[in-house]
C-alpha cells in the first residue's frame, strides 16, 4: 500500500511537470494567435544624420550619374538560308560624356565588331551613336551622339600620376545590364601591365572596386568626383569580380582621346625603329637588358641619329644592332617597355636615350616623331 501511494504521488508530480512544460512551450503560440488579429507595423527607429563619408559618396554619385551612359551594341549577320541581313544584340557596356560636343568615351572592346551602337542617357533618352575613332592598343574608343537640348555635363578630369595606393576610388557603370551601379574601393596598385589580343596595355590602375562585365568603359573617379581612369578589365577565374580590376589611367586617356576625335586614330610618339622579342632575347643572352634595334625607318628620329639596326653578316651570322637600355630616365628591358615609355611623351618632345653599341654605353638626344602606322 505504501509503495502504491508513492507511485501515485510520483505520477501526479510527473504529470504536473509535463503540463507546465507543455503550457510553457505553447504559450507564445497561443499569445501570437490571440494578438494576430490586431497586428500592427513595428515602430521605425529614429536615426541621426548620415555619416559624412556616406553623404560625400551620395553627393559624388548624384553629381556624376548624369555623365555616365549605357551602351548597347548590335552585330550584323546574314541568314544562311534566306540571305537576309539583320542586326542581333551583341553586348552592353558603359561610357561617359567627354565634352559638350556629344563625344562619349568607352572601351574599344565594347564596340569592336559591332555594326550599330546605341547610347542611353541617365534620363532614358537613347541615341544612335557614330564611331569616331578607336585605339585598340589602349582599349579606348570615342563615339558621338547628337544631343540637341539637355546635354549631360562632361566629367571633370583628374591626374592619374597623382594617384597613390590606398586612395579611395569609385566605379560607376552597368554591370550585367544593371544600369547606373556604384561600387567603391581603393587603388590597390599602380602601373600594372595587362596582355590583350592587341598587345600589352601598360601603366594600368589596379583597384578592388567591383568591376564586372558591363562595367567596361565606365569611369573610375576619385573622392573629388574627378575622372582618374576608364574601367577596362577584371582578373577573375569566374569572369565576375574577384577584387582585381584594371582601369586605363586618365593621363593616357587625356592624351589619346583628343587624337581620336581629331583624326580617328592614335599616332603615338615614335623613334622610327623596329624591335623584335627574339632580338631582345638575343640581347639578354649577350648580358644586356634592352630593346635591340632591328630596323630603322628612313627619315625618322632614329635615322637622323644614325642608330644601327641588327644585320645578317656573310655566312648567316646575326650582328647585333644598337640596344636601347634606357629612355627618358627609365629602363627599357624590351621593345614593349620602350613603346610604353615613349607613350608617356608627346610628338616633338626631346628624350634622352641610353644605348649599348659594340659593348660601349652611349647617351644621345632624340626628338620624337609620329608613328608611321
Amino acid at each position: 500500500m505504501r509503495f502504491d501511494g508513492f507511485a501515485a504521488r510520483l505520477g501526479l508530480v510527473t504529470a504536473a511537470v509535463l503540463a507546465v512544460a507543455l503550457v510553457w512551450q505553447t504559450l507564445p503560440l497561443l499569445r501570437a494567435q490571440l494578438v494576430a488579429w490586431r497586428a500592427e507595423p513595428r515602430p521605425v527607429a529614429a536615426r541621426g544624420e548620415l555619416a559624412p563619408l556616406e553623404q560625400a559618396t551620395i553627393a559624388l554619385f548624384e553629381q556624376a550619374r548624369d555623365s555616365v551612359v549605357f551602351i548597347s551594341t548590335a552585330e550584323r549577320v546574314i541568314d544562311p538560308w534566306s540571305r537576309d541581313v539583320f542586326d542581333v544584340p551583341r553586348g552592353t557596356g558603359s561610357g561617359f560624356v567627354w565634352d559638350e560636343l556629344g563625344h562619349v568615351v568607352t572601351n574599344h572592346h565594347v564596340v569592336e565588331g559591332a555594326s550599330r551602337a546605341t547610347v542611353r542617357l541617365a534620363d532614358d533618352r537613347s541615341y544612335r551613336a557614330q564611331l569616331v575613332g578607336t585605339s585598340p592598343r589602349h582599349d579606348l574608343a570615342v563615339l558621338r551622339i547628337g544631343v540637341g537640348v539637355g546635354r549631360p555635363p562632361p566629367l571633370p578630369i583628374g591626374r592619374s600620376a597623382q594617384l597613390r595606393v590606398g586612395q579611395s576610388v569609385f566605379a560607376i557603370g552597368n554591370p550585367f545590364g544593371l544600369d547606373w551601379t556604384l561600387t567603391t574601393g581603393v587603388v590597390s596598385a599602380l602601373k600594372r601591365r595587362l596582355q590583350t589580343g592587341d598587345g600589352a596595355i601598360a601603366g594600368l590602375v589596379q583597384t578592388d572596386a567591383a568591376i564586372n562585365p558591363g562595367n567596361s568603359g565606365g569611369p573610375l573617379l576619385d573622392s573629388a568626383g574627378r575622372l582618374v581612369g576608364v574601367n577596362t578589365a577584371i582578373y577573375s577565374p569566374s569572369g565576375a569580380s574577384a577584387g582585381v580590376g584594371f582601369a586605363v589611367p586618365v593621363d593616357v586617356v587625356n592624351r589619346v582621346v583628343p587624337q581620336l576625335i581629331a583624326r580617328g586614330r592614335y599616332a603615338p610618339p615614335s623613334l622610327g625603329i623596329e624591335t623584335d622579342p627574339r632580338a631582345d632575347a638575343l640581347a639578354r643572352r649577350l648580358g644586356v637588358e634592352g630593346a635591340m634595334v632591328v630596323g630603322v625607318e628612313p627619315g625618322s628620329a632614329a635615322d637622323r641619329l644614325g642608330l644601327r639596326p641588327a644585320r645578317i653578316a656573310p655566312g648567316g651570322r646575326l650582328v647585333p644592332g644598337d640596344i636601347i637600355v634606357e629612355a627618358g630616365g627609365r629602363a627599357t628591358p624590351d621593345g614593349d617597355t620602350l613603346r610604353a615609355v615613349l607613350a608617356d611623351f608627346e610628338v616633338g618632345d626631346r628624350i634622352e636615350l641610353g644605348l649599348i653599341r659594340g659593348g660601349e654605353r652611349r647617351t644621345v638626344q632624340a626628338t620624337l616623331g609620329p608613328a608611321s602606322h
